[in-house]
């Protein structure tokens, strides 16, 4: 028998083995196996069960063996592999190291603990006098009733091992070993959380029955379910989820962001238990116990349904019919590293391959996904209303610029913001101020020279956290002690400019009555692993009156007694350098309002900014989606940029500047004698953050119709390209990050 099989070790090719009589009827496509690999021995993937290359039978080295009974790949993910790696540019090791969890390319075992039970055969105890703790051993077991675990019996019960090692000798009690199922977010389900089915809304009804007629066909399909914030899309999925269940498929369900898992998580088993069927969590903060179960439980059937985070959209769920991408115009679908892929893009195509139906969610459609639906690509169903005739909150527009007139230019909270805010205290409602931007201080200023506190390693300024008295770089990590003095000239007269979710936390605090309990909720304080979802189920539980918080806190989020929502400097995304600025600023305002008036109460948004004439606040207001997309379509059609064109960013990177822009230069020079058909180059230009780790950038961006065929022109020039190894370039395809 000869096989092709991928390396995990840097070589990125696929090489042939031959395969001894011993294992050849264990494997299958998909295993993960070990091959010599010169003088290493190294892990690797089997891509096909028969050679396509003819080679001398003697040339062939042997597999080493098999590592794990249960292919790590399935046919599907095989070929999603190929494509990340043709469409993505990337290496088919870098891939199969999203795909493949470290706890099953290390070969781990499920986790045993060791049970103590009695004997069926002796139940009595009457030779046990002479031994005392033995006998109360003995009868505490028979007063339990069931099997035990032996650690429990020994550290909580106080049982020695001797003791336990006793009444086995004496055949009355024996060891049996049972797998540990480590269930991450197991303590989700709570008491508060009751997911029961309740009379639809007739457009919950007609968007149900759309997609209950896409998943009947059995077919590819995709439909953007477009419902207002509060219209109740989770049950038009959870509908759609209960036929594809019905159907014996597999379902995934993806959010944008970790933050969100918790929250689905405990509905979808609320919901789902009753039909027994286990819900998996599937994102990179779990711990590779977890990962590893979650992982069995889905390649032995024993689970259907997966919910988890871009990486999710790798899960090996076994027939899949159905997946549910949420808030699909997120950015936190796009990957930033190496495999550099767009978690909903891959969701449509990994749909594609299995013959499965997609549904991409959201209130504020990308420009991606509604030009497929303008193209008929896309089905749409669309829910205008929310649930129980609840009014979308009345949002007021806080001109700041007439704060600063008013002689209150150094205010942060407007004073409208904070009498609001005391008003919903004493009506024992909640309010979340929202501020995409953590840390204290933004900036450190010398205000006689100008200096600015830097990171050595980025060009960015270090922002201050109070919490430790550090100056942090939100890029690399690198921190200091906050200086008392200038660095540059050494005056005293150093200060802290600018706000940070820790400065709005503790200005709230001075602001609100003292009975009040305010609570910051960002990156900074993602310390303790379960932290977050204890915070935000204090929130859901009233024990927090105000909830300060970045982008974790604006999307998905359901608080039915939040009532009141502040956006503090609404303007952060639009002063961006990137075309979608203000597609950004939209969805943000308007995901951000969503979380206002969810309950029977109505809510009221108070949305501070100095550019209040700006197309995307205006457009936020009523909201008026389809104005917005029909208005920034046409600016994106003049300009020919995505959703028209593809977008590619080439990076240059090193640690010397001069270098790193010659090369940039000499590539622009290469691909203006060598053009490339039917691309469009624009640069090179220092990226808009210079330097990042120690490392100085320079981008070039290609505009295009067709990212396969651009791919393998610039593959073919890049070839007999000479590059300085120490200067190292990076395709990202459809780039969504500018700076």
């Amino acid at each position: 028998m000869i096989v092709e099989v991928q390396p995990l070790a840097g070589f990125d090719r696929l090489l042939t083995y031959e395969v001894s009589e011993k294992i050849s009827s264990q494997l299958k496509v998909g295993c993960l196996v070990q091959i010599p690999l010169g003088r290493r021995r190294v892990l690797g993937v089997v891509f096909s069960l028969d050679s396509k290359e003819t080679i001398d039978p003697e040339k062939l080295r042997f597999l080493g063996g098999l590592i794990q009974p249960e292919p790590v790949l399935s046919l599907d993910l095989i070929r999603l592999s190929k494509w990340i790696c043709n469409y993505y540019s990337c290496s088919m090791e870098s891939v199969l190291a999203a795909m493949i969890p470290a706890v099953v390319r290390e070969g781990k075992k499920a986790k045993n603990e060791k049970w103590i039970q009695l004997h069926p055969q002796n139940k009595k105890g009457d030779d046990l006098k002479s031994a005392p703790k033995q006998q109360e051993l003995f009868y505490k077991l028979k007063e339990i009733g069931k099997p035990i675990r032996k650690t429990k019996l020994i550290n909580e019960l106080g049982f020695g091992l001797n003791t336990i090692k006793g009444l086995i000798t004496k055949g009355l009690v024996h060891e049996v070993f049972e797998i540990v199922q480590r269930e991450a977010y197991d303590d989700e389900l709570d008491d508060d959380v009751v997911e029961s089915k309740w009379e639809l809304t007739p457009e919950q009804k007609e968007a149900s029955r759309q997609l209950e007629d896409l998943l009947q066909k059995k077919k590819f399909g995709v439909q953007l379910l477009h419902g207002v914030t509060g219209s109740g899309k989770t049950e038009v999925y959870f509908e759609a989820m209960e036929v594809a269940l019905d159907q014996g498929g597999g379902v995934l369900f993806l959010v944008p962001e970790v933050s969100l898992a918790p929250q689905t998580v405990a509905r979808l088993r609320a919901r789902f238990s009753k039909r027994n069927e286990k819900v998996e969590v599937w994102h990179s903060h779990l711990s590779g116990g977890e990962r590893l179960d979650a992982w069995r439980n889905l390649t032995t059937g024993k689970s259907r349904i997966v919910v988890g985070a871009r990486s999710a959209v790798f899960a090996p769920i076994p027939s899949l019919r159905l997946i549910v991408v949420d808030e699909e115009h997120e950015l936190a679908y796009k990957q930033e590293d190496t495999p550099r892929y767009h978690g909903r893009d891959l969701a449509v195509y990994r749909a594609m391959l299995n013959e499965a139906c997609c549904i991409l969610g959201s209130a504020t459609p990308s420009l991606e996904t509604f030009r497929n639906v303008e193209r008929n690509k896309y089905g749409l169903s669309q829910l205008s209303k929310r649930i129980d005739g609840r009014q979308l909150p009345l949002m007021h527009i806080v001109d700041m610029r007439l704060d600063a007139r008013r002689g209150k230019g150094g205010s942060v909270l407007s004073q409208t913001l904070v009498e609001s805010m005391r008003e919903r205290f004493e009506k024992k409602e909640q309010t979340i101020l929202f501020l995409n931007r953590r840390g204290f201080n933004t900036t450190m200023l010398c205000t006689d020279c100008g200096f600015v506190e830097e990171c050595k390693d980025c060009s960015i300024a270090l922002t201050f956290h109070r919490t430790d008295g550090y100056l942090r770089c939100h890029l690399c990590g690198f921190r200091k002690v906050a200086p008392r003095v200038c660095a540059s000239c050494k005056s005293i007269e150093i200060r802290k400019k600018g706000h940070g979710t820790q400065r709005i936390e503790d200005l709230v605090s001075e602001l609100m009555p003292r009975s009040s309990r305010v609570v910051r909720v960002d990156a900074d304080m993602m310390t303790k692993k379960n932290l977050f979802r204890e915070t935000l189920r204090d929130f859901r539980l009233g024990k927090i009156d105000v909830l300060v918080g970045t982008q974790m806190i604006a999307k998905g989020l359901d608080f039915p007694n939040v009532t009141l929502v502040g956006v503090i400097d609404a303007d952060l995304p639009l002063r961006m350098e990137d075309f979608r600025a203000s597609e950004r600023a939209f969805q943000l305002l308007v995901q951000v309002a969503g979380r206002a008036g969810r309950g029977d109460r109505a809510g009221e948004v108070y949305v501070q900014t100095y550019a209040p004439h700006s197309s995307s606040i205006q457009f936020s207001r009523k909201p008026d989606v389809y104005g917005f997309l029909e208005e920034e379509m046409e600016m994106r059609k003049e300009l020919e940029y995505p959703p028209f064109r593809h977008l590619i960013r080439h990076i240059f990177r090193g640690r010397s500047l001069e270098k790193t822009e010659f090369y940039s230069n000499q590539w622009r020079k290469k691909l203006e004698a060598e053009p490339v058909p039917g691309l469009e180059v624009k640069g090179p230009a220092l990226a808009p953050i210079e330097k990042i780790k120690g490392y100085y950038r320079f981008h070039l961006f290609y505009l295009t119709a067709s990212v396969s065929s651009c791919l393998k022109q610039l593959k073919k020039r890049r070839e007999d390209f000479p590059l300085d190894p120490e200067i190292h370039d990076i395709l990202d395809v459809d780039a969504h990050q500018m700076s």
